[in-house]
């Protein structure tokens, strides 16, 4: 049995079981931390575990999410779930900041090497990894422990035997670390899963604390630097912001995620984004879909434009599929939300995918407007259509006069006839 050294109060059920599998089946001199927080200037890591094995330090992030999970640049697209940006990724950033403040501790800890690890604790959980940037650092419960008795993990330059170190590890750990006995909240938001994100944002599934059993939101918690000076923490609230306003400005409707709140958090260190917890996947993750989702895309996106709000980024990823088989609209972080005396395109280039950006905002996404999101919605329509209708085709005309509005493009669609099966196919569906 491994032995806990010190830890706060697990989140989830998925965190006891790993807290509970690693006390239970791990070698006897391998040590756990467990639901700490390690503080590092103005920011906060919040660690799940912290295994301290025969060779290596390991940061582990413990994720519950079921099925089929795609990675596909910086984002993970659970079958069942909204997309959430790659746990790997941000624990990898994690892992390097200990590495750095242990060094900071102790200079002899150079020779240890910090791992990071995401295990899915559930039994039908698949990562679909094409690229293979996050593969080498997520496991499943039951390769956790020969994943981390794996001294061929350790990297070059670094030692394979750590014992010789424990008591500076231990010690500076000590020094860096504090236990985090509640769950995190945000406002009366109490987390109840990490989803994941990056260095600029953290999303959470939560609920309400003052009616526990409540249906769960979706948060996105926004890191902003309080110590800037006034102008660029001005900039930087607009930014983070510019979602919500745009949502704020469309009226409900059942294909664009609703906004529920937007406040700051501290010392406006951290702003919080409530968002509808929309059950189902992203359109990224299906290959051929029905018209009908096609259909609800292009009655969002009307809406959305009826109300001066140009969502500018729209690609398959942000296109949620529900359970029930409606689409809806998400990802309005750089929307432009109507005439404004400031703007946050100049980061588009940064997070646009290219094959989605229409032709006359290639070189000038500041200059995106309706028509860009309706040639947006025609690849999406092309490459996700099985049998796509002619409007498809006026729908990626190059000049942007050329194109239907959102509006004319579901109207056309609208008034498709829907082909009748035959009997054969009526008799197989008996």
């Amino acid at each position: 049995m491994a032995e806990i050294v010190g830890g706060g109060r697990p989140v989830n059920d998925a965190e006891r079981r790993v807290i509970a599998y690693l006390r239970d089946h791990a070698p006897a001199d391998w040590l756990l931390l467990h639901n700490v927080e390690v503080p590092r200037r103005d920011d906060v890591f919040e660690v799940d575990l912290l295994v301290v094995t025969g060779h290596s330090l390991v940061v582990i992030d413990v994720k519950g999410t079921r099925g089929r999970i795609e990675v596909s640049g910086m984002r993970w697209f659970p079958s069942r779930s909204p997309a959430f940006g790659s746990p790997a990724m941000k624990l990898r950033g994690t892992a390097r900041a200990i590495k750095g403040l242990l060094v900071d501790k102790h200079k002899e800890l150079e020779r240890v090497y910090v791992d990071s690890l995401v295990v899915l604790t559930a039994p039908d959980a698949e990562l679909v990894d094409p690229d293979g940037r996050d593969r080498a650092n997520v496991v499943g419960l039951d390769a956790l422990i020969p994943a981390l008795q794996d001294p061929s993990r350790v990297r070059r330059g670094c030692t394979r035997d750590a014992s010789p170190y424990r008591g500076w590890i231990l010690d500076a750990l000590n020094a860096m670390v504090r236990s985090s006995n509640a769950a995190p909240r945000y406002g009366h938001w109490e987390v109840e899963e990490q989803l994941g994100g990056d260095a600029r944002v953290t999303e959470y599934r939560a609920f309400n604390a003052t009616l526990p059993g409540s249906e769960t939101v979706l948060l996105r918690v926004y890191q902003a630097d309080p110590l800037a000076d006034a102008a660029s923490r001005a900039a930087e609230l607009q930014r983070i912001a510019n979602a919500y306003q745009s949502l704020a400005r469309i009226p409900p409707h059942p294909n664009v995620v609703r906004p529920r709140d937007f406040f700051a958090i501290d010392d406006e260190s951290r702003f919080v984004l409530v968002l509808d917890d929309v059950h189902g996947e992203a359109l990224h993750l299906r290959r051929r879909v029905h018209v009908g989702v096609v259909r609800d895309m292009l009655a969002g996106l009307a809406h959305a434009h009826a109300h001066g709000v140009v969502h500018r980024a729209l690609t398959p990823a942000s296109v949620l599929v529900t359970d029930d088989g409606r689409a809806m609209l998400t990802g309005f972080d750089y929307a432009k939300p109507g005439p404004r005396a400031y703007t946050v395109a100049n980061e588009l280039g940064n997070v646009l995918d290219a094959q989605y950006v229409a032709p006359e905002s290639r070189d000038r996404p500041d200059l995106m407007t309706a028509a860009s999101d309706v040639y947006a919605a025609g690849v999406i329509a092309r490459r996700h259509l099985a049998d796509p209708p002619a409007i498809v085709d006026r729908m990626l005309e190059e000049s942007p006069s050329r194109r239907p509005t959102a509006a004319e493009a579901l109207a056309a669609l609208e008034s498709r006839p829907i082909p009748r099966r035959s009997w054969f196919h009526r008799l197989l569906r008996r």
